[in-house]
Formats: C-alpha cells, sequence, structure tokens
C-alpha cells in the first residue's frame, strides 16, 4: 500500500542538494579557515612584541602561513611600529576549483594594536 504525500525521488534530490552544498562549502570554508587562523596567531604575535624582534615576528609567521598550505605571497610579512604601536599585515590570493567555477580570493590578514 503506497502513502500518500510519500516520494522517495524527492528526498533523494533534497539529500543531494545538501551534500552538494556541503562538499562546496567545505572547499570555501577550508580557505576561510586558514586565513582566520592566520590573523589569530598574527593577533597573538602582538602580546609578545615587545619581547620579539620584527624579525622573530616575521619568522614565525612565515613559517605559519607554510604550515598552514598558504600560498607562498602569504609568508612576505609586513611590520610597522610607532610609539608603543604595531601593525602587522600580509596579502595573498587563494585558488579554490570548483565544477564549472573558478575563483581567486584576495585576503589582507592584519592585526594592530599597542605594546
Amino acid at each position: 500500500m503506497r502513502r500518500l504525500g510519500a516520494s522517495t525521488l524527492g528526498c533523494l534530490v533534497s539529500l543531494m542538494v545538501v551534500v552538494a552544498i556541503g562538499y562546496f562549502g567545505f572547499n570555501f570554508g577550508e580557505v576561510y579557515w586558514r586565513f582566520y587562523q592566520y590573523q589569530d596567531d598574527m593577533t597573538q604575535q602582538l602580546r609578545f612584541a615587545s619581547h620579539n624582534t620584527d624579525a622573530q615576528i616575521a619568522h614565525h609567521l612565515a613559517a605559519l602561513a607554510d604550515s598552514l598550505g598558504l600560498p607562498q605571497p602569504a609568508g612576505r610579512i609586513t611590520i610597522r611600529r610607532g610609539d608603543r604601536s604595531i601593525t602587522i599585515e600580509s596579502e595573498y590570493y587563494e585558488h579554490v576549483e570548483l565544477p564549472m567555477y573558478v575563483r581567486d580570493i584576495y585576503f589582507h590578514p592584519r592585526a594592530e594594536g599597542t605594546y
């Protein structure tokens, strides 16, 4: 006996849409997750700016960019110090490929504060 209003094809299509959104969302989400990890570590470096030299900070962040699998330009760090203030920044593009869609996303991680 068939139940009214039940469609196995509709359930399958809905499930496929959810899986596709999850798959493609993961590709974009992974890129943004690495950006947020990188920017968070820049913010952490602000806490130790009075104890570390610019070269030490840049070396640490370049090593982190490499370990996160970020593109090589992300390892080029710009550090500016003022009177008791510091700005740390970088910029890079991430290349994201999806079926029939390719996009380069620009990121500019930046942290500034006082020490």
